[in-house]
């Protein structure tokens, strides 16, 4: 193993050396196993877990025993992907991949709905047009329990350390991460993070300047101008909308209770139940837009936040919830799709009735101010140019 993998051992996915071991410690974990048999046996059985263990650990290794490689589970994971895309999908589409170069790689900034589910499915798209799948950020917070670990590194993924507190603890490793990022990108490895820390749990897609601050750190070590770094990363946004919004309730709940109660900690096991959930429920339509890498309007971390933004709002495909809720009379909905939206909310505990609307809201709002910013802007530059005229008359 190389010095250069070797000095992101801590935080960077595993190598295909590593990958054989990792497979065998899932297959030799109980937990993990108990987890298979909970989603995929007869209930009764859970209570078995002498009959159930031996059970799954048998086509765990039918399934799993030969795998040596990362481009091996890369391909495990697109086959279940596609049984889980025609299982609790209606449709995936993406735009704008076809106008990227399959030779480059890229740091995809997305919007941030579902915690595995959206990486998941950037991945799926790259993986149908032939192009490499991403490495993918995740906060360290989800990395409590062994085989989740150990599922995500197999995984292509990396480790953002969020649990890292004191000033100089955190600055070292946030540094290690950028240059983590960096070398990747340099290396021909596309990464995908999301916007923000935390899914977007209001609605609110918004991309954190301290995110980009975070990139620039290795930029900084290399005395680069942030506008020349950011254009150097092949920044490109990338917008995933859902028609039924994933984990819709639980998202309510928790800013319901923030709202009620000030807080809101999660209980033990709260994440790999939303994973799950993520995974199983009925998600209607996707689409995936893939916006352009940037090249300007990016010379402040303020300012590339904004383009970024202006990218995954431009390019978000707003289903027919997202005008429901938003007030729109105007727009052409199938009744078929306002009926099944209506009957979803219909679901949803009367208290968090009006946050759950507001979540679907959003997007269209922001679109609409999005595009009334727009019109004022162009009336300005307007006015601009009949000044200058009259002016030069």
């Amino acid at each position: 193993m190389s010095e250069s993998v070797d000095k992101y051992a801590d935080i960077r996915p595993y190598n295909d050396d590593e990958v054989a071991a990792s497979v065998a410690r899932l297959i030799n974990d109980n937990a993990f196993v108990d987890v298979i048999a909970k989603y995929n046996l007869p209930r009764f059985l859970s209570y078995f877990p002498f009959i159930t263990r031996p059970l799954v650990r048998h086509q765990l290794n039918k399934n799993w025993g030969n795998t040596q490689s990362v481009d091996q589970v890369q391909q495990e994971v697109a086959n279940y992907l596609n049984k889980l895309i025609a299982r609790t999908t209606s449709e995936v589409t993406y735009s704008g991949i076809d106008k990227l170069d399959p030779q480059q790689a890229y740091l995809f900034i997305s919007n941030h709905r579902d915690i595995v589910l959206d990486p998941a499915l950037v991945n799926w798209v790259l993986f149908q047009h032939n192009m490499p799948t991403v490495r993918i950020a995740i906060g360290d917070n989800l990395l409590q329990i062994p085989y989740i670990t150990e599922l995500m590194r197999l995984n292509k993924s990396f480790i953002v350390k969020r649990s890292a507190k004191a000033p100089k603890e955190m600055l070292k490793a946030l540094s290690h991460l950028s240059a983590y990022i960096y070398d990747s990108l340099s290396s021909g490895h596309s990464i995908w993070i999301a916007q923000k820390e935390g899914r977007a749990k209001d609605g609110f897609d918004q991309t954190d300047p301290a995110l980009l601050k975070m990139l620039q750190l290795q930029g900084r070590k290399q005395k680069k101008e942030f506008a020349d770094y950011a254009r150097e990363l092949k920044i490109v946004p990338v917008s995933i909308s859902y028609q039924f919004e994933p984990c819709a309730v639980a998202k309510a709940k928790e800013l319901y209770h923030k709202q009620q109660h000030g807080q809101y900690v999660k209980s033990e096991g709260e994440d790999i139940a939303s994973i799950v959930e993520g995974f199983s429920a009925a998600k209607g339509h996707v689409h995936l837009a893939f916006g352009q890498p940037i090249e300007s309007g990016c010379d402040s971390p303020e300012q590339l936040a904004k383009t970024i933004d202006q990218q995954i709002i431009d390019s978000f495909f707003l289903h027919p919830g997202n005008y429901i809720a938003g007030g729109c009379t105007d727009a052409v909905i199938d009744q078929k799709d306002a009926e099944q939206f209506q009957q979803r909310l219909a679901t949803v505990p009367a208290e968090l009735q009006s946050l759950v609307l507001a979540m679907y809201a959003k997007p269209f709002q922001r679109k609409a101010e999005m595009a009334m910013d727009d019109a004022e802007y162009k009336a300005e530059m307007a006015m601009d140019d009949t000044e200058k005229a009259i002016s030069a008359k």
